[in-house]
């Protein structure tokens, strides 16, 4: 790890880039220890529990150091970065003490980095909208003359602590010796088998070492007959020969990390689901007339290039019923036993990413006309399947509208978007038999499905505000009267 008591070396740490965040994943790094960077520079992507962002640098260098490799889950307040931003480059009989823990990475273990002293004027760089996370770094004082600590060969002391940090024992590690890729849990199970991860041959994608590949160094290892007391060895020998029997990353098995934005969304499911008492009501409702309306719209040059659907009338429809409903328009504050009545909808439209769902939110969704309703839905699909949504669009949402239909599903009972206190589900559009004036017709049918929480939502207002989605989707002209 690099000692960092040279004034122009400048760390710049993990930010909070949403609110109350505590980790990312770094997804991508666009630099290289000896990039030259520039304020605001965007130095690398990493993925929150909320969505994936890229990160500017708010310094003017050279790059000294990557602590973290690709995928690394990184605490908020953590240094993930170091820039010399004296002007030039590093010195040159600093170079093999630096390419160390860039090459590995992953050198600074939570534990040490709490450890490692920030440098330049003691301020914590701050991006905009980001804030300042509150973190426990403190400074190490400083003994001695000021040089670079890089320019003088390391102490026996700083090398024990380097191997201590790449997990090996004994004798200290090379300083130009880069770290082994690997995930903690495999750290882990490679101490438990007592395999050294830097004889460890790795197969895994970009260099990361896997599970297997510490089975395989382990199982030479431990062909041996043990030097320990012979009564232990039987329980050691099965450990060494049970990846065999049980594969946990292999054809009858793959293990995904929990992590990102499907952990989030785990996480505020199990919450919403277990503080807002559920109640679901649904509808079947002809809506025959809305997608002849739909067509028409597509034709008018007022919205010629724009997103025009059913999704875009059944987003206004719920906008309306909320208008003639606004106590549906609510959140329950548990500390206060209030209940915050919305004089604005922040309309969040659930959407499926390859990172996972998330739900975004069309701010202030009650003051736009159908044009720029279509236009910001358009936005926030496009957003979302580039997987740009920022985290500021993934918050302050008052209602969600979540459409299964698209997987040709009938209906669902959808759970609520924490903080919110309904939910409409919108089941697939068929052409089904439908009673029409006195007859049997084909008709194009839908099932609506309205979830809301029972706390500040009776089932009598509940039922209007289905009841009123429903109205305006069997007779599209009542948003003319009722908007």
């Amino acid at each position: 790890m690099t000692t960092m008591t040279d004034a122009s070396v400048r760390e710049f740490k993990m930010p909070d880039v949403g609110e109350g965040l505590t980790e990312a994943e770094i997804l991508k790094w666009y630099v290289q220890p000896g990039d030259t960077v520039t304020d605001g520079q965007v130095v690398c992507e990493v993925e929150t529990a909320k969505a994936a962002v890229e990160l500017p640098i708010p310094y003017d260098g050279v790059v000294r150091e990557l602590r973290f490799p690709e995928g690394t889950t990184v605490d908020v307040g953590t240094p993930i970065i170091t820039v010399d931003v004296s002007g030039g480059a590093a010195p040159a009989e600093a170079a093999p003490a630096a390419e160390a823990p860039a090459a590995g990475a992953g050198a600074a273990a939570p534990a040490a980095q709490e450890e490692a002293p920030s440098v330049g004027s003691g301020r914590q760089p701050v991006l905009v909208g980001y804030g300042v996370a509150t973190t426990s770094t403190k400074r190490r004082p400083r003994k001695g003359p000021e040089t670079p600590a890089a320019a003088a060969p390391p102490a026996p002391a700083a090398q024990a602590l380097q191997s201590e940090l790449n997990g090996h024992g004994g004798a200290p590690a090379a300083v130009d010796r880069p770290r082994p890729l690997a995930k903690p849990p495999v750290r882990k199970l490679a101490k438990d088998l007592g395999v050294d991860l830097a004889a460890v041959t790795p197969t895994g994608p970009e260099g990361i070492i896997t599970r297997e590949d510490v089975h395989a160094a382990a199982a030479p290892q431990q062909a041996p007959a043990p030097v320990e007391p012979a009564a232990p060895a039987p329980a050691a020998r099965p450990a060494a020969v049970a990846p065999a029997a049980v594969s946990y990353d292999g054809a009858r098995e793959t293990r995904v990390p929990v992590k990102g934005v499907r952990k989030a969304t785990a996480q505020a499911m199990v919450g919403s689901a277990f503080t807002a008492p559920h109640v679901t009501e649904f509808v079947t409702v002809d809506v025959t007339r809305t997608m002849k309306l739909v067509d028409e719209l597509k034709q008018d040059k007022d919205l010629q290039g724009l997103r025009v659907n059913p999704l875009l009338l059944i987003a206004k429809a719920l906008l309306v019923a909320v208008k003639r409903n606004p106590g549906i328009n609510a959140s329950w504050d548990e500390a206060a036993q209030e209940i915050v009545l919305k004089h604005y909808v922040n309309l969040g439209i659930a959407a499926a990413t390859p990172r996972g769902l998330i739900v975004p939110n069309i701010k202030d969704a009650h003051d736009k006309t159908l044009p720029q309703l279509a236009e910001a839905l358009g936005e926030l699909v496009a957003t979302a399947r580039e997987g740009k949504t920022s985290p500021a669009a993934m918050q302050g949402g008052t209602l969600t509208i979540t459409n299964v239909g698209v997987f040709g599903v009938d209906t669902g009972t959808p759970i609520l978007n924490p903080g919110e206190s309904a939910i409409l589900a919108v089941g697939a559009i068929k052409l089904q038999p439908w009673v029409h004036k006195g007859k049997v017709k084909p008709r194009q049918v839908t099932t609506l499905a309205l979830s809301f929480d029972h706390r500040l939502v009776d089932g009598e207002l509940g039922s209007k505000v289905l009841a009123d989605v429903a109205a305006v989707l069997e007779q599209p002209k009542r948003l003319i009267t009722w908007a």
